[in-house]
């Protein structure tokens, strides 16, 4: 499964795990990168000497690539750019904001840059500035998410640009992988089934949702105040909607939601907290390590493949 991603990072597969906040920290990120992927430590907005110590910590379980995200809109994130730099990590994927004023100093540094984008207009942007490649995510996908959906925002942004695509939301298996390679995708990157892996730390509470999670499970809070987040039906989305519906304004509805992710990501309350995930997790219904999920993503997707002659 050779691609220009696998090219460009020096990874085996062209897998990428999302950057996601809580979640995404140094035992997933080594777990995915020493499968052959390429894990990533989410930022967030924890403070950049955490982010430093994530990236020890990694380097001691993995010899192998990973990267960080970073949130553009975290008050750390002049900081966590820094860091990036003096720790020598090789890779960056952004979200939330454009990249542009640190894109000079990593550049100088050697970090190959991967923005997350949710449009046509912004993956061009990005390609002008500096990107080595863009993660065109669909609004299947958990968390924050755009309008578009992967199957059609995925061939737009490839033929919008000359840089690689990686496709995100809505990717969960072999079948999700190769059709991304059919719309003109060179790489995904999935979130969902990593949460439930082994090396991933959620609470047990969490994994368990998304495991027993339907097709129809995902809500969409926060369409109103223009900043929709996908997450599993809960009493928390309950309460938003209908507050929403209402009229409420974007101050009473942050309340609800304020630490809302922590809530269900370590202390395990997935009634009241933010269970983000995406649309896919109908689909996730079995616990594996990271190298056996790897492992049969790149096996599924071999076998509908096969003698195509898409990837070298």
């Amino acid at each position: 499964m050779k691609t220009e991603v696998t090219e460009l990072l020096g990874i085996e597969y062209p897998i990428i795990q999302g950057g996601m906040a809580w979640v995404a920290e140094h035992h997933l990120a080594a777990g995915v990168s020493e499968a052959g992927g390429l894990g990533l430590i989410a930022a967030a907005s924890a403070p950049a000497q955490w982010v430093r110590d994530q990236i020890h910590a990694a380097r001691k379980l993995t010899d192998k690539p990973f990267g960080v995200n970073i949130m553009l809109m975290s008050p750390e994130a002049d900081e966590v750019a820094k860091v990036i730099v003096e720790e020598g990590v090789k890779v960056v994927t952004t979200g939330a904001g454009s990249p542009e004023k640190y894109m000079k100093m990593w550049k100088e540094a050697g970090v190959k840059v991967i923005p997350v984008v949710a449009s046509v207009a912004l993956a061009k942007r990005m390609e002008r500035c500096g990107a080595d490649a863009v993660v065109a995510e669909g609004c299947e996908a958990g968390g924050h998410i755009g309008e578009s959906t992967t199957m059609t925002l995925v061939p737009q942004v490839v033929d919008a640009v000359k840089i690689p695509v990686i496709a995100a939301g809505g990717i969960a298996d072999g079948r999700g992988i190769a059709a991304a390679f059919m719309l003109g995708a060179r790489g995904v990157q999935m979130g969902t089934h990593f949460v439930v892996t082994d090396e991933s730390q959620v609470h047990e509470n969490y994994k368990d949702r998304i495991i027993k999670a339907k097709d129809i499970d995902t809500r969409v809070t926060g369409r109103t105040t223009g900043h929709p987040v996908r997450a599993l039906r809960n009493e928390m989305t309950r309460k938003y909607i209908e507050l929403e519906k209402k009229g409420a304004g974007f101050e009473e509805l942050e309340k609800l939601t304020l630490g809302g992710l922590r809530k269900a990501v370590v202390d395990g309350d997935v009634a009241n907290g933010s269970v983000m995930s995406g649309q896919i997790a109908g689909l996730v219904k079995e616990r594996m390590s990271c190298q056996a999920l790897i492992q049969k993503l790149v096996s599924e997707t071999d076998q509908l493949m096969k003698g195509m002659g898409f990837y070298e």
